[in-house]
């Protein structure tokens, strides 16, 4: 019967595990892709539907809030399900939202769009559970980490990528109007694309589908009841609590800091629609090998089978966030805000690949739902920056005190440490899986 992979070999597609891998980033790509396609068009949305700075805050919000309750549940419904097909319809009925926006008339049905495109981020518990599943303990942080980081750049991409496509629309004789949003039916067209490839080429887990696996009476790890019961379990885990904070304070940043990024690199520095696209678009391509760094670390340091040496990762490198993100914040010109962003977003990834981490190992009989929940942290912390920044009115003072409760936020991953009889039942499965 065939086992997790005890190594990632990244030029091939002969094993189910390395097939899950690559699909799997590459779904999350297109999925992260369409989810922030409209964060670098907005100065010309702004423009054209005269939009106010609390509008542009509930259109951020929005974005990002249906995202928490789609992640609690998809964790589950992987469980039940199976990733593939989980992911399959997930990237059939998020395309709706996604092409939609493009007909928006208004602020209040762009709102609406923007609201159901947010589905989309809920790829990447589907990401997180398909390659946990599919890798032995001793590279599962790295698997974890490399997918979710180049499935992450798909934001960087849309950053740099739809202003261009936008001014090539606008090159062909159309009018702006019309051209963000013939830019915007692209990536809707992708995800179509992808459900029908992620369907067709991956399987549940190494030994084969779910369902099927089910009707032979075959165990499965991580998915053995499935639904509510696996999200019961997670939720009565006070470490996945604490790590729904701290994924709050790292991944919730870098969703925050997609959304206002180009918008506030032309109000504060004065760069034009291009500039910004691409300044922005440098944070969100650091995820390229950011965070499968910070996920490659975590393993290193937890080589031996302690666990507790990833959380310590953790913690330093949330506070190494929560420095660059003050400094981002005082930054006098648009070099030194894209220098001190690059710090600054370096620890931010590598941090949400050091927490992703550490998932795999804090209850296997509810993997799905320890994913999920974790993952809703990640929007509760973009919302929660959101309705500061709405409350504050000001980017800048918004950044320095985000800054301040991600250093504090740190503090969390220590109490996350785990027991000497945790670690030492990790130790030996690393060993056995070696």
């Amino acid at each position: 019967m065939a086992s997790k992979a005890s190594s990632i070999k990244l030029f091939s597609i002969s094993t189910p595990q390395m097939r899950a891998f690559h699909l799997t980033w590459m779904a999350f790509f297109v999925c992260f892709f369409a989810w922030f396609a409209c964060a670098p068009l907005m100065p010309v949305i702004k423009g054209e539907f005269g939009l106010s700075v609390a509008q542009i805050a509930n259109i951020n919000i929005a974005a990002v809030a249906i995202t928490i309750l789609v992640r609690l549940v998809v964790g589950p419904m992987c469980d039940h399900f199976g990733p593939r097909k989980t992911y399959t319809g997930l990237l059939l009925l998020g395309s709706i939202p996604v092409i939609g926006v493009a007909f928006a008339q208004s602020y209040e049905s762009f709102l609406f769009f923007r609201l159901g495109i947010g589905a989309a981020g809920a790829s990447f518990v589907i990401t997180q559970y398909h390659t946990s599943v599919m890798f032995a303990p001793k590279v599962v942080g790295t698997a974890n980490a490399a997918a979710a980081g180049w499935g992450n750049a798909g934001g960087g991409v849309a950053q740099a990528v739809m202003p261009l496509l936008m001014t090539a629309m606008v090159m062909l004789g159309v009018s702006e109007t019309f051209g963000w949003r013939a830019a915007l039916i692209v990536p809707g067209v992708l995800m179509i694309v992808m459900a029908g490839v992620y369907y067709r080429y991956t399987q549940d887990c190494p030994q084969g589908n779910f369902s099927e696996l089910r009707a032979a009476g075959i165990a499965i790890e991580g998915g053995k009841k499935g639904g509510w019961e696996s999200f019961k379990l997670a939720a009565a885990n006070y470490r996945v609590w604490l790590l729904f904070i701290t994924y709050g304070a790292c991944f919730g940043i870098e969703i925050f800091i997609h959304n206002i990024a180009a918008i506030y690199y032309v109000d504060q520095f004065h760069l034009t629609l291009g500039q910004a696209g691409m300044a922005a678009g440098s944070f969100g391509l650091l995820a390229l090998f950011a965070r499968a760094l910070g996920g490659w670390a975590s393993d290193k340091f937890a080589a031996g089978g302690n666990l507790n040496n990833r959380v310590t990762l953790l913690f330093v490198l949330m506070l190494g966030e929560g420095a660059g993100l003050l400094m981002f914040a005082h930054a006098g010109n648009a070099m030194l805000a894209i220098a001190a962003m690059l710090f600054f977003g370096l620890f931010t990834h590598m941090a949400c690949g050091a927490t992703y981490a550490v998932v795999p190992f804090i209850d296997k009989r509810a993997l799905g739902g320890v994913a999920g929940i974790i993952g809703a942290g990640g929007n509760v912390g973009a919302v929660a920056a959101g309705f500061l920044m709405k409350g504050t009115g000001n980017t800048q003072q918004t950044l320095s005190i985000l800054g301040i409760l991600v250093a504090i936020s740190a503090l969390c991953a220590l109490a996350a440490r785990f027991s000497n009889s945790t670690i030492e039942e990790s130790a030996i499965a690393t060993k056995l899986a070696a």
